[in-house]
């Protein structure tokens, strides 16, 4: 009997493993047509998704940035949809007809119809635009890594929206009714390393008064920030390659662990599916949850 115990317990280790392993293997991946995708945005009138491509370095005005256009089941059906106009795109949201991408100290207008750029809201005090949010009333949010702020397109006009050192190099943005969910770096030092890592914080419409989501403590460098649809996100660490579930309370679970680069997802709660762009591999990656 004392030689049964550890078998068993061998086999239940297998057998845990083996399903960690199968809920989190992938349901597709594409890595054809892509260079350095660093946001995937849902198209909900066309069921597709768009796919920023930086192809060079994030901070140069190259001229190689593109946008591509990916079925829901992993297939690419445009790799450069849009190419003219853009440098190093990465963050992006929808309002009707027009796609809105930031890139590098502009954000770009497409109209999707059309598959051309039609505006660029330029700052010059815009130093590394990231990921962009759109609220309800077509208010367009863009957070600036470097620099501590958050811009809106608001009105037509592109101007800062809140400057403060609380946001710790602000990333990943999800606009809801009354805040806007930030998903913050950390404190950094050289380059894009931090003394202090990032968590997820809420701003306030109305009086922009910041707060941490749950307990405040270090979480990861995060990058994108996604809605799970029931009051919690998804959220990745692109330095480490890992994602989290953050619950209603802020209370933050680490559910996978990629390779480092994990970018600007996207969830679709009505289809189950969590789709990754996967900057170093120039993959994107989705799994069913």
């Amino acid at each position: 009997m004392s030689n049964i115990k550890p078998i068993i317990a061998s086999l239940l280790f297998v057998f845990a493993n083996g399903c960690v392993e199968k809920q989190n293997s992938p349901t597709w991946k594409l890595n054809n047509g892509l260079a350095q995708p660093e946001s995937v945005v849902y198209d909900e009138n066309q069921s597709l998704l768009y796919v920023s491509n930086v192809q060079g370095h994030p901070m140069e005005k190259d001229g190689q940035g593109y946008i591509s256009i990916v079925s829901l089941d992993g297939i690419m059906l445009k790799s450069q949809w849009v190419v003219k106009g853009l440098n190093a795109p990465k963050g992006m949201a929808i309002v009707g007809e027009t796609l809105y991408v930031s890139d590098i100290d502009a954000l770009v207008a497409i109209n999707i119809n059309e598959g051309e750029v039609i505006a660029r809201y330029e700052l010059e005090e815009a130093k590394f635009l990231n990921d962009v949010t759109a609220d309800k009333t077509g208010n367009v949010y863009v957070s600036d890594m470097l620099t501590n702020t958050i811009h809106c397109l608001c009105n037509g006009k592109f101007e800062t929206w809140l400057h403060d050192d609380d946001l710790i190099s602000p990333n990943g943005l999800v606009a809801e009714d009354t805040r806007l969910i930030v998903g913050t770096w950390g404190i950094m030092t050289d380059g894009f390393a931090t003394s202090t890592a990032g968590h997820l914080k809420a701003v306030n419409y109305t009086d922009k008064k910041i707060t941490s989501l749950g307990s405040g403590e270090p979480v990861g460098n995060l990058d994108g920030v996604a809605s799970d649809g029931a009051k919690g996100y998804y959220v990745t660490d692109w330095m480490l390659g890992k994602v989290f579930h953050f619950d209603a309370d802020g209370k933050a679970e680490e559910i996978m662990q990629l390779n480092a680069g994990s970018a600007d997802h996207v969830y679709l709660k009505a289809q189950k599916l969590l789709v990754i762009p996967m900057m170093n591999e120039s993959e994107l990656i989705a799994f069913t949850r």
